[in-house]
């Protein structure tokens, strides 16, 4: 390494040669960088996805779900298992561990779903599929003046089609109509007069309606196609197909006994924008795609196509793009300020040239990250950019330890050349060691579970790629720039130009900050130190006493704790459940007047913050109702943080229109969604029972509880009230009469259901040929009552005359988790300010659930949302955590070729948490899992320091002197080096902890726990550190003396001294060998 070294301080061109080149080959590295929201993640899902027309949740339960989830059970891989049977259709969801292949296991999964023996007759087949990771690129509204919801929809697909053709677009979803169908209505009465059946007309034009080929003929000349085409793909060409032939060859058209049309299908799917009805379309971005490129060619797409349609109009609702190029902005200026606030630390506290060349290792090291970046598949995003935020002030921290012992060197009288070798050297070890530990703590991030470690784990590689170039830079790059730069020059000449005349203006500020300095370490530090040394036990109990009432404070509830921050939202989402059965009018009414009360807040809160701007709050507003007619939402698109006052915000907003609305009867539920709860809600507790009857009553239970709560909102379940089901029962007489319950059923299904005729695609859409009653006969219970139901022998009799019917509420859905029943309540909390989720939960899990689970034994509780996403990162942490400390004790030991030293300095970290906790104290943050990653970050930082610190202890001891004149010694000579490392990560971190943007506050935990921590951690090295050496050094002189029987000198039980005794033995020997 030496040699190395040498080399580039002697030829200072090489250095400049790798700068061009880390200037060129990062500038490409940059710019070819893709741009998403959050780091890219692959896919860990595999679904299952089934179709069963007609069927009810009990039906796909039992005849599909339960079947795949027993073949699943034992598969290797799969983490867990959920399902949810519904109407018509459910589906499973299967959870793959993260460090297998996702291809091998959707052919596992696959595999299992074959070995089902059998399937219900009439469902079609099941779709797997891996879940593509996808991201939100933009989203906008087709709207049009006097134009039908068809119409409409037809411009839509030629929209999608224009999309399509544009380079780097491929996830287009077009949305806000219902299916397309073609409904046979039949009329009853000329069914009857004709003796025909709904199946016999399915069958007419299944048969009928038909394209196909019939072989080949070939002659001596050539050659022909058999082939009939008779196919039709529109409903007035249908109506002429032949469904009947009398004796008297009369022709019975499809249109003689019934109404044939297109149509849209009868589930409401419908969304408004300002009361217009809307196709909604929306363009998501895959792995592969730029979400800011492709969001650019949208939008150029919109202004070309609104600049050509006059009466047709595209509205952008939602762009990712322009919220992700804010925040990465707001975090690029925040980079941009503090290298500002490290480089005015540096020319204050050091050498003003020195600092400069100190300084010229960010960019260095940054552009030395980009070059790697694009291999290792980062992306600029909000956590990559947070990463170099984070990575600011540690960059320089070598760099100023490296710079400081080679001017205390040059100080020594030795040339520049000379004091550059000899500086870097002496602290190699600690240097070196120091970026290891921080690599190896950041590391961690690595082998996280959950979505903390896909999102964090590219953070962690920023910063390691980053530290490792600037380890290269600070060894090569700084020592060659010292060397040869006027920084080691006392005698300076007057000024000649501007730079020198800046560089000597610094000067002065840099004598001013050295004087400051020195005045620190010798009138408050030196003394301070010496105190501590000799009231050892006082001391210590201070810090205890602090650790000890730290803990009182989360006990207390003063210092707050949740799983995770809010992330600050710009929209607003609410949901609307109601009954299932409800007219569609009546959940419009409902929608509708929720709508005019945010129309009111909107106008409040405008005239209140936003008057003198010329903006209004609501930048529009999109009523969608559907899927089904029970079901609403409107959503709501607030101008973006940047450009609203910062007392607006989102929660605030909705807690506004749930006040004016006021409560609502009749309603199953409605959520105020004013914002992203990261890894779920934070009050999820999934109740597990395959004994229904306790499961309901468990719920019931539950829900009450948590709705005495008024630290609670929006407290819902996933099993709602089920639709009203009339429920048939045959008569004695029916029997008698040759019928049974599965023949009249099949008759009442094809008249109120349909009996599909066929199915084909008529350009982008799939179209379904239902034969059924018309609406107006199928809408009573009356009309099905007196349906006619045709005997064995051809009479008819009415369905009342042998089926007798009650009514009660079914299920919506059923879900499962792992096999077993489930219901999932959850809640989010009103104000996350001022109350604690883990509180909340760890009443549930302490008071609540146990009186449950002492009611009903059959019940027992599995803990979703964000406890899961908590569970499973401490698990992971708990499994990688320890390997990683003990690689981090092992390259510590290493270098000091000590035992005990290492654990001297993993004593600091619990102490070090006293700032932690009271930094979120200050900000009035809880203390999070984000909070837990930055103490990870905080591991790696602080050992940092106390590297520095032993590393000159034991060079001290070394040189001679006595114990405690080495660490006083040490401590006066690494203060300025220590507190300006500290200064800097601290300084680099400074305009994030004063930003006032809500899109930076679920980031800030981390912020507060470094910068705190760091700072906290910066006494502790200097004042506790010296403590622990001086302990330990008491308990080494004890067990000699145990041991030998004699008491031995402080300085003899040191590791640098018997290391220094024996080179001088090794040495005596080797000489009187070669004498």
């Amino acid at each position: 390494m030496k040699s190395i070294i040498n080399y580039f301080i002697k030829y200072h061109v090489a250095v400049n040669v790798i700068i061009i080149a880390f200037l060129l080959f990062g500038t490409l590295g940059l710019r070819s960088l893709k741009s998403s929201y959050f780091p890219l993640t692959e896919s860990h899902i595999v679904q299952i996805s089934a179709i069963y027309p007609g069927a009810s949740p009990g039906e796909i339960e039992e005849g599909v779900i339960l079947k795949i989830e027993d073949n699943l059970k034992g598969l290797r891989g799969v983490e867990r298992v959920t399902s949810i049977s519904r109407e018509n259709s459910g589906s499973i969801t299967v959870e793959v561990e993260e460090d297998l292949d996702i291809n091998f296991m959707l052919l596992e999964v696959k595999n299992a779903v074959d070995r089902v023996p059998s399937y219900p007759t009439g469902m079609e087949p099941l779709v797997v599929s891996k879940r593509e990771p996808i991201r939100s690129t933009i989203n906008f509204a087709l709207t049009a003046i006097n134009t039908s919801l068809l119409d409409l929809k037809k411009i839509g697909r030629q929209v999608e089609n224009d999309l399509r053709a544009l380079p780097g677009i491929s996830q287009i979803n077009v949305s806000g109509y219902p299916d397309e169908e073609i409904e046979i209505a039949v009329n009853e009465n000329k069914l009857l007069a004709y003796g025909l059946s709904f199946s016999q007309v399915a069958q007419a034009v299944a048969k009928t309606n038909i394209i196909v080929t019939g072989g080949r003929v070939k002659t001596n000349a050539e050659e022909f196609l058999i082939r009939a085409n008779n196919k039709f793909y529109y409903a007035d060409e249908l109506s002429n197909i032949e469904v009947l032939s009398l004796n008297d060859g009369t022709q019975i058209l499809l249109k003689d006994v019934a109404e044939v049309q297109d149509r849209f299908s009868e589930t409401p799917n419908r969304s408004y924008l300002e009361d217009e009805v809307l196709i909604n379309i929306s363009v998501s971005s895959t792995n592969s795609e730029d979400v800011i490129s492709s969001a650019e060619t949208i939008r150029n797409y919109i202004q070309e196509f609104n600049q050509t349609n006059e009466n047709i109009k595209l509205e952008v609702l939602n762009d990712a793009s322009i919220t992700l190029t804010e925040r990465t902005e707001l975090l690029a200026k925040n980079i941009f300020q503090g290298m500002l606030l490290v480089l005015l630390f540096l020319s204050i506290f050091l050498n003003s040239r020195m600092a400069f060349w100190v300084a010229f290792g960010l960019p260095v090291s940054f552009l030395g990250m980009f070059i790697f970046a694009p291999i290792l598949g980062l992306t600029i995003n909000v956590l990559s950019t947070f990463g170099m935020i984070i990575v600011i002030g540690i960059l320089v921290d070598d760099a100023i330890v490296i710079a400081e012992n080679i001017y205390q060197h040059y100080e020594k009288g030795k040339s520049p050349y000379r004091a550059a070798i000899d500086g870097v050297l002496e602290v190699l070890p600690p240097v070196v060691s120091a970026i290891i530990t921080t690599i190896l703590a950041f590391s961690l991030f690595l082998f996280l579970d959950g979505r903390i470690g896909e999102f964090f784990g590219e953070l962690s590689v920023v910063v390691m790629l980053t530290l490792f170039i600037s380890l290269i830079e600070a060894l090569i790059i700084l020592p060659a720039h010292l060397a040869h730069s006027k920084a080691l020059l006392k005698n300076r000449k007057e000024p000649k130009n501007l730079v020198s005349l800046a560089f000597s203006k610094l000067r002065e500020v840099n004598k001013l900050g050295d004087r400051f300095m020195k005045s620190m370490r010798d009138n408050i530090y030196e003394p301070f130190l010496k105190f501590s040394l000799n009231n050892r036990f006082l001391v210590i109990s201070i810090f205890i006493c602090t650790l000890l009432l730290t803990f009182g404070s989360f006990g207390g509830g003063i210092i707050r704790t949740a799983f995770f921050p809010s992330i600050a939202s710009d929209r607003i989402s609410i949901d609307l459940v109601m009954p299932n059965g409800t007219n569609e009018r009546i959940t419009d009414s409902i929608i509708s007047h929720i709508e005019k009360s945010s129309k009111i807040v909107n106008k409040e809160f405008s005239d209140k913050y936003l008057k003198d701007t010329g903006n209004i709050l609501f930048v529009n507003t999109i009523k969608t109702l559907g899927n089904g007619a029970s079901r609403a939402n409107l959503t709501i698109n607030l101008l973006p943080g940047e450009q609203r006052p910062d007392i607006i915000r989102s929660s605030m907003v909705s807690s506004r229109i749930a006040e004016l609305v006021g409560p609502l009867i009749g309603v199953e539920s409605v959520v105020y969604g004013s914002g992203s709860n990261f890894g779920g809600k934070p009050v999820s507790v999934s109740l597990l029972s395959n004994n229904i009857k306790e499961l309901k009553k468990a719920k019931t239970e539950l829900k009450e509880a948590l709705n005495t709560n008024a630290l609670l909102k929006d407290i819902e379940d996933n099993d709602p009230a089920g639709i009203k089901e009339i429920t048939l029962e045959l008569k004695e007489n029916a029997y008698s009469l040759g019928l049974d319950l599965q023949y009249i059923m099949s008759r009442v299904r094809a008249g109120f259901f349909g009996v599909q005729a066929q199915r084909f695609q008529r350009g982008q859409d799939e179209i379904r040929v239902w034969v059924r009653y018309k609406k107006e006969d199928r809408s009573s219970i009356t009309q099905l009552e007196d349906m006619k139901i045709d005997l064995p022998n051809g009479n008819l009799v009415a369905l009342k005359e042998v089926a007798t019917y009650s009514i009660k509420r079914g299920d919506v859905s059923i879900n499962h988790l792992d096999g077993r029943r489930e219901i999932q309540v959850s809640a989010d909390l009103k104000n996350a300010e001022e109350s604690s989720a883990t509180d909340i939960m760890t009443d549930i899990r302490s008071n609540i659930m146990p009186s449950i689970q002492e009611k009903y034994t059959s019940v027992s509780a599995s803990y979703e949302g964000q406890n899961r996403e908590a569970f499973k990162l401490i698990n992971s942490l708990s499994g990688a955590g320890i390997p990683i400390l003990i690689l981090i004790y092992i390259t510590i030991a290493f270098a000091f070729r000590s035992f005990s030293q290492p654990i001297l300095l993993f004593l600091l970290i619990p102490v070090s948490l006293v700032g932690v906790a009271w930094g979120h104290w200050i900000h009035n943050f809880s203390v999070s899992i984000i909070s837990l990653l930055g103490v990870i970050a905080l591991v790696g930082i602080m050992v940092n320091d106390g590297l520095v610190f032993i590393g000159k202890f034991n060079i001290n001891i070394k040189d001679g002197y006595k114990f405690k004149e080495s660490l006083i010694l040490a401590g006066r000579s690494r203060f300025r080096a220590i507190f300006l490392t500290s200064a800097t990560t601290v300084a680099g971190l400074t305009p994030l902890l004063l930003e006032k943007s809500r899109q930076a506050q679920w980031l800030k935990p981390m912020a507060i726990t470094v910068s705190y921590g760091i700072a906290f951690a910066t006494i502790l090295t200097l004042i506790l550190l010296p403590i622990f050496i001086s302990l330990n050094n008491q308990a080494k002189v004890i067990f000699k003396w145990l041991v030998s029987g004699y008491f031995p000198t402080q300085e003899s039980v040191e590791r640098a001294m018997i290391e220094k005794e024996e080179e001088e033995k090794m040495a005596v020997t080797e000489k009187s060998k070669n004498t």
